[in-house]
């Protein structure tokens, strides 16, 4: 569940069970409110981290030196300075925190897939810049996101001209994905041609499965079953001592 034992003692302690709530400073950092001083600092010529780290310590910073070095490595980057250098005699650009959050991987992929008509106004320069960045990179979003429209918009049409523009990619990830669809190319189509999904088939097993490994060495096969049962709905309140029917779903006992 991701959460420490304190927290479960904590639970433990209350009357009530607390709904869980998601982090509140999600997104941001404990230098946030002493950028705008770290910035001016950085663009008047000082670019030492540990200097700086002593001026914010004196302003109440509570992080780390770490945290700082970081943030100053980053600048240094975006400066176009090597990792040590603190002093240039060439002038460079003035450094300034930009409006939209630090680009990942994570974010970088939601972005690429996400629906056209979905993506927010700021998000548009974002994607363009990336596909300026080099000439593979604009090739790989276009294919990422031409085969999410045809599965999206179930078009077997598209497929084939699709696996062929992905194996004549300059990018391997995509030849060996183009490969691999090749392999099963009945079900591929079936799955960008018909309505139906196996998906709710494998949440119940998913589910089953968790379940299985919850009593593993703790219960027989008959307590096994009963929970197998309620998991699925189909055991109501029953007498005590009534048997229940044994319609369980098969499972391979010596898994």
């Amino acid at each position: 569940m991701r959460i420490g034992k304190s927290t479960v003692f904590r639970y433990l302690r209350t009357a009530t069970f607390p709904e869980r709530r998601g982090r509140s400073d999600r997104g941001r950092s404990v230098l946030d409110p002493y950028k705008p001083y770290l910035l001016s600092r950085w663009n008047a010529g000082c670019r030492e981290a540990l200097a700086l780290f002593a001026e914010l310590k004196g302003q109440g910073y509570p992080g780390s030196y770490p945290t700082v070095a970081r943030y100053a490595q980053r600048l240094r980057q975006a400066q176009g300075l090597s990792a040590r250098q603190r002093f240039t005699r060439k002038p460079v650009p003035a450094v300034s925190e930009p409006e939209t959050p630090r680009l990942t991987p994570r974010r970088a992929t939601w972005l690429v897939l996400r629906r056209p008509d979905t993506r927010e106004g700021r998000e548009a320069p974002v994607l363009t810049a990336l596909e300026e960045q080099h000439p593979a990179l604009a090739e790989a979003i276009g294919l990422a996101q031409d085969f999410a429209q045809l599965v999206r918009n179930r078009q077997p049409e598209q497929l084939e001209p699709w696996l062929e523009r992905a194996a004549s990619s300059v990018s391997e990830a995509f030849q060996r994905f183009a490969k691999r669809l090749r392999e099963d190319d009945d079900s591929v189509k079936a799955g960008v041609t018909l309505p139906w999904s196996n998906g709710p088939v494998e949440g119940h097993i998913n589910r089953l499965k968790m379940l299985k490994r919850q009593m593993f060495g703790r219960a027989k096969l008959d307590l096994l079953s009963r929970r197998l049962l309620l998991a699925s709905g189909r055991v109501h309140d029953q007498a005590p001592g009534q048997q229940t029917p044994m319609e369980a779903p098969t499972w391979d006992a010596a898994a």
